[in-house]
């Protein structure tokens, strides 16, 4: 169990940054008419986060079901865990959007 909450961690810290980190949608697809200059659109990137939040999210409990039983989760939990989800992006939004570009 030990080792595959330490999975989840960087799993989550992977696919957080995962959007910030490339023009590609969900690092797979290209899209059309996104030039250098521009690229995705902020609000796609965002779109792609919440994604992976829930495929992470996913990840994670099948790793909890195949140890035993689930727990019941309430509301709380999941806004906790979409936060912490958003707190790890943000190296990637730095990188992205916040980062002076010399040249």
């Amino acid at each position: 169990m030990f080792l595959s909450s330490w999975f989840v961690i960087a799993l989550a810290l992977l696919a957080a940054n995962l959007p910030f980190l490339n023009e590609r949608l969900f690092a797979l697809v290209p899209l059309k008419g996104s030039d250098a200059a521009g690229g995705k659109p902020l609000w796609l990137r965002l779109i792609e986060v919440l994604v992976m939040y829930l495929l992470v999210g996913a990840v994670a409990y099948l790793l909890e079901s195949r140890a035993g039983n689930t727990f019941a989760q309430g509301w709380e939990f999941y806004a906790i865990t979409l936060f912490l989800f958003v707190v790890l992006a943000y190296p990637g939004f730095v990188w992205r959007y916040l980062r002076k570009r010399h040249g």
